[in-house]
């Protein structure tokens, strides 16, 4: 969602924290491949995820709390829209993505960068390492990006962050950078070729950020589903970082997927000054309301850890089974969880790879 931000607490989750877990959803999560698609990094320093350490993502972290696959970000923030200021943001998203890369060892952990790798690499028991990059900002004008972007293994783009780009309108402006509340009315003429540009490399369109009239209209420029990485359901916290019933529809009606993430801002709106206590509860509530409105089939899981995300009851990775459990509460069985911890996006990875040039 954001740049790294440290909101402290404990980080190291594990037996004490998802002791109510009952033996059976236990199990149930521990067959599931169970897939963060959106996890910030810090950068320029990143920490070694070999190790135990600060972030709230990490190798140990996975693995004590069975999440077996995580998607990681190359984020660039907004900055100047200049000639200086996308060659900085275009060479900060591929150094980020060439370390992602290099976070795996090929044993223990391996980069994935194809729905056929990830599964290979559940059914042989490693972590899979993923990456995507988290704001059309660091394309610039480039439509040679996305695929330069896929070599590197990158699964996705979201098209904007806070602000608006070159691409598309931003859910949130920044007036800071002398943004309207609209500029392009959605997307621009660049922003419609940017999303054939990623249909052409076999990325997929992430429409998480993008204001609502864009992400309408990036539903029906896209010849492959778009996704909603990381959002919430409007109908039950009023933020303009969710997503409302008639988006959630376009969503289903081209076989895309909103996943409900993490960020307690996003599951509950409270007064100014209170401390938000959302937890896998106000999550789930979320998921609920998608799966009502959209089907199962078009819904899915995200932390943004790292980046904003942490409720009560998956503070970190080592908390994963926390969701879960709390979706089994919720009458979900084995095949719901797969879906929504994964098998929806590997539907959609599939796609945007079959459709791919």
């Amino acid at each position: 969602m954001s740049a790294p931000v440290d909101r402290g607490g404990d980080r190291r989750g594990g037996p004490a924290r998802s002791a109510g877990i009952t033996p059976d959803a236990r199990a149930i999560h521990a067959a599931t491949l169970c897939l963060d698609t959106h996890i910030d990094i810090r950068w320029p320093e990143p920490p070694d995820p070999r190790t135990e350490g600060p972030m709230r993502v990490d190798f140990p972290k996975m693995l004590r709390g069975g999440m077996k696959a995580a998607v990681f970000i190359a984020y660039v923030p907004q900055g100047k829209r200049d000639a200086a200021g996308h060659q900085a943001a275009a060479e900060r998203a591929e150094a980020m993505l060439r370390h992602i890369r290099a976070r795996a060892d090929g044993k223990a952990q391996r980069f994935c960068a194809t729905a056929d790798e990830l599964e290979a690499c559940f059914a042989a028991g490693s972590l899979a390492v993923m990456s995507a990059v988290e704001n059309g900002y660091a394309m610039g004008h480039d439509l040679a990006a996305p695929q330069r972007w896929k070599a590197l293994g990158a699964c996705y783009l979201t098209l904007t962050h806070d602000g608006h780009n070159d691409l598309s309108d931003s859910a949130r402006p920044r007036p800071p950078l002398g943004d309207a509340e609209e500029e392009h009315g959605g997307l621009s003429p660049l922003g419609r070729a940017a999303i054939g540009a990623l249909n052409r490399a076999g990325m997929l369109v992430d429409v998480s950020h993008v204001s609502k009239k864009g992400m309408l209209q990036a539903a029906e420029v896209s010849r492959t589903p778009i996704v909603a990485t990381h959002t919430a359901c409007r109908a039950l916290a009023d933020h303009p970082r969710c997503i409302d019933d008639e988006q959630l529809d376009a969503l289903r009606a081209v076989g895309g997927l909103a996943q409900i993430t993490a960020v307690p801002a996003f599951l509950k709106r409270l007064p100014e000054g209170q401390k938000n206590t959302a937890g896998v509860e106000a999550m789930a509530d979320h998921v609920d309301h998608a799966v009502q409105r959209i089907g199962v089939e078009h819904v899915g899981l995200s932390s943004d850890f790292d980046g904003g995300g942490g409720v009560d009851g998956w503070q970190n990775a080592a908390e994963t089974g926390g969701l879960s459990a709390a979706l089994l509460r919720r009458g979900y069985g084995a095949r719901e969880l797969g879906l929504l911890w994964s098998g929806n996006f590997i539907r959609l990875l599939r796609q945007a790879e079959a459709a791919a040039d």
